[in-house]
């Protein structure tokens, strides 16, 4: 693929792929129409989808260091919007977010409120002057901004348990996704995702996922955006159903209330497959106190603006001016699903118990709903499950349980759509999945091959050994990655939250004031990302294994005690220790001019 001549027609090729795209679509509706089985749709959409990026991901094969790293620096503005937006919009924004806001209640919001708020802090605090240095990784600023080896592989451990605790939440989901779609069992079917995800980083790296993630983005915001928009039309709620949000929840609680609930019992809940929560309203954690709120919030603003796979899409811009306009691009993008979720969390829990709908099922016979098609889908892929707790016959609000991923990819089937939606709602949270996945893992394996073997073991080591070494490491890591999911420790919601919290325990104090405070030195920088990457793990394991916790901080924002013991051990070891010399601090203060040369140059 020729780099400049792709890159000047960029708006005319992902205009015919969308189109292209669309006709897809509407193939795939006219086949529904005349027999096609519900089956060979999914296969056709992730088939069709996944082979679409393979494709992507060969025509951008390099051998260039620059463009396997950073993709030659020459991602136009809109274009990295777009690819940032699919690397952040992972499977747990596609699949999970709008399943935790429906078990979990509006205090799950926080997350949005959080992961949005974040840009603002990656646009001001840290992606211009990062840009600036000219690095490849994250890890790669730290060494050159503290100096030392010990520093860079800090850095390197703590993007490797952020990033790979992420990664194991995306494989999650492509594995949810594939093992609906191809109808085989998820511990095979993680396999089949990590599969799809290598074909489309392994030969281009980091140029070969960006024209990939501007695909997928496409892919996925249309999947999300067209389903929300049929069914509330459908339903009655407008065809822009933003605006009625606030209506449509009152009228749930009035459901709610009007239905009553009786609390199930432990041995009740025994009984019901594990990951299945309950149709009622829930009451989250994070709904308890408004301090629960707001740092479940400041957590993942903080950890937004650590996450190492996020700080990469910056370096592939031509200029410093090109990453801040990226960052306001990048927040577009992801508005337009996230302003999204909520609403469809809503929908969906209307389609299921609102009795003036035809899809609603509470106050129906257990056989008449077990009959259902979509539910006996559902229900084999263990993500759907209904007892007769009260002994009645009907369905009562507190006897039918859903995981938390089948919120999104079930919705479209329980409102009544063509399958043809199902389908291309799932090949939309492969997109999600995947281009988030490829983004870790690739930062993982850029990390470690360029900063641990190029920097550190064998700083003379040729281009073609590195990218050598790059390449068998990604396949190492999602092979490790999908190994860890298949066993299914966490949910994929719990494992993301997890990631930005290990990021900013070791990563958002030694970042910021390695731009911001010129006295930052090196002993600091390590004590901080090792002090507060420990920290953050000691409370998390404490918090799991009984512990009470303290000042309201849970095992879903145990980042901020993490972060704040980096921060206090940056700042007293730095004071204690010498300062930086002085060509050091003229580093820092360049940083912070838009213009110029970048520090760094080619490496």
């Amino acid at each position: 693929m020729k780099q400049g001549n792709f890159i000047d027609n960029l708006p005319k090729i992902y205009g015919i792929y969308t189109g292209g795209f669309i006709g897809f679509i509407i193939i795939m509706a006219i086949a529904e129409q005349m027999g096609m089985t519900a089956k060979a749709i999914g296969i056709a959409f992730v088939a069709f989808t996944v082979f679409i990026y393979a494709l992507i991901g060969y025509l951008s094969r390099t051998a260039q260091a620059d463009a396997y790293y950073v993709a030659g620096r020459q991602v136009p503005t809109v274009f990295n919007g777009m690819a940032t937006a699919a690397d952040w919009m992972s499977g747990a924004s596609f699949v999970a977010m709008a399943g935790g806001i429906y078990f979990k209640g509006y205090g799950y919001m926080a997350l949005l409120v959080g992961w949005t708020g974040g840009y603002v802090l990656v646009a001001s605090l840290l992606a211009p002057y990062l840009r600036k240095f000219g690095c490849y990784t994250v890890p790669d600023f730290v060494g050159t901004r503290y100096g030392g080896n010990l520093a860079r592989f800090s850095a390197v451990v703590v993007l490797t348990v952020a990033s790979f605790t992420y990664v194991t939440a995306q494989i999650n989901a492509t594995g949810t996704i594939a093992s609906v779609a191809l109808d085989i069992p998820f511990q095979y079917a993680v396999y089949i995702g990590l599969i799809s995800i290598l074909l489309c980083s392994m030969l281009g790296g980091m140029r070969g996922v960006t024209w990939t993630q501007v695909a997928q983005y496409i892919v996925l915001i249309i999947a999300y955006l067209l389903p929300v928009f049929w069914i509330s039309n459908k339903m009655g709620a407008g065809f822009f159903p933003h605006f009625m949000l606030a209506d449509e929840v009152a009228r749930i609680g009035e459901l709610e209330s009007q239905f009553g609930f009786v609390k199930n019992s432990a041995a009740d809940l025994a009984t019901v497959p594990k990951g299945l929560a309950g149709i009622t309203k829930a009451h989250s954690a994070v709904n308890a106190s408004p301090w629960q709120f707001i740092s479940l919030a400041l957590a993942m603003m903080m950890g937004t603006a650590s996450l190492p796979h996020v700080m990469m899409r910056y370096f592939t811009t031509p200029s410093v001016k090109a990453a801040r306009k990226s960052v306001g691009w990048s927040l577009f993008f992801i508005f337009l699903l996230y302003s999204s979720a909520p609403m469809l969390a809503t929908l969906s829990k209307l389609s299921l118990i609102d009795p003036n709908l035809s899809t609603g099922i509470i106050g129906k016979s257990i056989a008449e709903v077990q009959a259902i098609d979509w539910y006996q889908n559902w229900n084999q892929a263990n993500l759907m499950f209904i007892s007769d707790f009260n002994g009645n016959g009907t369905v009562e609000l507190n006897e039918f349980f859903m995981g938390g991923k089948a919120v999104v990819l079930a919705t479209p089937e329980i409102a009544g759509l063509p399958y043809v939606i199902s389908g291309l709602v799932a090949a939309g949270g492969m997109a999600a999945a995947m281009s988030t996945a490829d983004g870790l893992i690739l930062a993982i394996a850029n990390a470690i091959s360029h900063d641990v073997y190029y920097k550190i073991i064998d700083p003379k080591a040729e281009t073609a050994k590195r990218l050598v070494v790059a390449r068998v490491l990604l396949v190492v890591i999602g092979f490790a990655g999908a190994t860890i999911a298949a066993m299914e420790i966490q949910g994929i919601l719990g494992s993301v939250i997890w990631a930005f919290d290990f990021a900013m325990s070791g990563l958002f104090f030694p970042l910021v004031l390695g731009v911001w405070w010129k006295r930052a030195n090196r002993q600091g920088a390590i004590a901080g990302m090792l002090g507060g990457l420990a920290a953050g793990t000691w409370y998390l394991v404490w918090v799991r294994t009984g512990g009470s916790g303290f000042l309201g901080i849970t095992q879903l924002t145990f980042g901020i005690f993490g972060s704040a013991v980096s921060l206090v051990a940056m700042v007293v070891v730095s004071l204690m220790t010498q300062e930086p010399d002085k060509a050091t601090q003229k580093m820092v203060d360049e940083v912070r001019i838009p213009s110029g040369k970048t520090i760094l140059g080619k490496q």
